[in-house]
């Protein structure tokens, strides 16, 4: 009987290792898939890094797409299934600090142009208004012909925007003018 359930015990273990899926990257403690479903497509992860500011570490992200690829503006203007995954990883991120620094990002991926995406951009800053605690996750997943589906742990919070919304928000992290260089070059896979 006991060699029967330890043998049983290690088979569901060994299913359960089975189906959960690869981690591809560790990154400061964070494991990112090396897979991505969005859309009935597979995506794969092409790279990610630690968003840093002032010697502290805020975050993760990470960068999805169909084919492998290094070059952040053909990226940005790919309609094609793509995400973006956003793992907090310091409890210094507040709501109105993520509200302004991504507003900074839209204001840099746009050189300052908003006024074609600006009700997207405030929508978009409205998920951020929920309390953000370390350990949360967001990811950014664009559906063409639906727009940029924002979920926070798993959970749908809307789907906002189109193309040019999507180029602008990938933007924040692929454009000239990223949030962090070596994140961008992380994301890319370049490093």
């Amino acid at each position: 009987m006991k060699k029967a359930l330890s043998t049983g015990f290690a088979s569901l273990l060994l299913t359960a290792a089975l189906s959960a899926p690869a981690t591809a990257l560790t990154v400061e403690g964070v494991d990112l898939p090396d897979t991505y479903s969005a859309m009935d497509t597979e995506l794969k992860l092409n790279g990610a890094g630690t968003r840093s500011k002032w010697f502290m570490d805020l975050y993760i992200g990470g960068l999805y797409v169909p084919k492998t690829i290094s070059d952040g503006q053909a990226i940005i203007n790919a309609d094609e299934p793509q995400a973006i995954t956003l793992h907090i990883i310091s409890g210094m991120i507040t709501s109105d600090k993520m509200k302004s620094a991504t507003m900074e990002g839209f204001e840099n991926s746009t050189d300052g142009d908003l006024s074609a995406i600006q009700n997207d951009v405030d929508t978009f800053l409205d998920v951020f208004s929920e309390e953000i605690k370390d350990g949360d996750a967001f990811d950014l997943v664009y559906l063409p012909g639906e727009g940029v589906r924002v979920l926070k742990n798993g959970e749908a919070r809307g789907t906002i925007g189109d193309l040019e919304f999507k180029k602008a928000l990938f933007g924040i992290w692929l454009s000239d003018e990223p949030a962090q260089e070596d994140l961008k070059e992380k994301m890319l896979g370049q490093r």
